[in-house]
């Protein structure tokens, strides 16, 4: 696995540890809806497949990709402490000459990590600061998102590392911690979403008995190579429907393309992405 998010080491220590076309779109389960009032600008959904790579790829890269055309969506790592790769390239430039040659643009936020989680984090939150740490991590993700030219109506996809959810202290924290971002971005009219582990820290959010301010996206990482975002779907089929769910199916996976080679994570994608100003 790339060193996407935490590094590879640490990232399959941390899920060890738990055991293991653009279309308008609208809601998903009624109580966990992406929309929040009528005044929202309309959300632009994408349909297809996408893929996420640690480092956002070279323009030439992305274009000749582009004429490859086997993937229309590609997620891209805008921010956190916890945020594995630099990014040298990922300016409002790059973001808006990509969006104009066709890219769907999918913004992953690195935020804090649960106090349970085993991997190494340069931030983590604990029961006590998860409300105040999330609303934190949220304001800093839209000023991120901002300044890339992601408008307002866009979506953020919260990167929930795997964690122990049978510990119940540790699972309550980081339900908090979510709802603290999802309705610190809601309030900003940024649209939620998290990426996480079917295993743990996106079942943890797909099985909350309480739904209240949880993200109305749910990007699930299932890598059993299924290109489907229902077919595998491993909940509540009624939840998040509607264009509000992305699969993540293989990982670390070497791809050459137009003559450019890039490791990346394989994803189906039926969920919104970014509005490009």
């Amino acid at each position: 696995m790339p060193k996407h998010r935490l590094s590879r080491k640490n990232r399959y220590i941390a899920l060890a540890a738990t055991s293991a076309v653009v279309v308008v779109g609208g809601a998903g389960f009624a109580a966990q809806s992406s929309i929040a009032a009528p005044a929202w600008p309309t959300q632009k959904t994408y349909t297809g497949r996408a893929f996420d790579a640690c480092t956002a790829p070279s323009l030439t890269a992305m274009k000749a990709w582009k004429k490859d055309a086997y993937y229309g969506g590609v997620a891209v790592y805008i921010g956190g402490k916890n945020r594995g790769c630099a990014q040298p390239n990922l300016t409002r430039s790059w973001v808006k000459s990509i969006d104009t040659s066709g890219w769907r643009v999918i913004p992953l936020y690195v935020g804090a990590q649960p106090p349970c989680q085993k991997s190494a984090n340069k931030e983590r939150f604990t029961a006590a600061s998860a409300a105040s740490v999330g609303a934190r991590n949220a304001k800093d993700a839209i000023a991120k998102a901002s300044a890339l030219g992601m408008k307002a109506g866009s979506p953020i996809y919260l990167n929930m590392e795997s964690y122990d959810t049978a510990d119940k202290v540790c699972n309550d924290a980081t339900l908090t911690y979510v709802r603290s971002f999802t309705k610190t971005l809601r309030a900003k009219t940024y649209r939620a979403g998290l990426y996480g582990f079917s295993s743990s820290s996106a079942k943890a959010i797909a099985t909350a008995k309480d739904r209240t301010d949880l993200p109305g996206n749910l990007w699930y990482a299932l890598w059993n190579g299924q290109e489907t975002t229902t077919k595998d779907w491993p909940w509540n089929p009624k939840l998040y429907t509607d264009h509000s769910r992305g699969h993540q199916y293989k990982a670390n996976s070497k791809e050459t393309r137009g003559g450019h080679t890039i490791t990346i994570d394989r994803n189906s994608w039926d969920a919104p992405v970014a509005i490009i100003g």
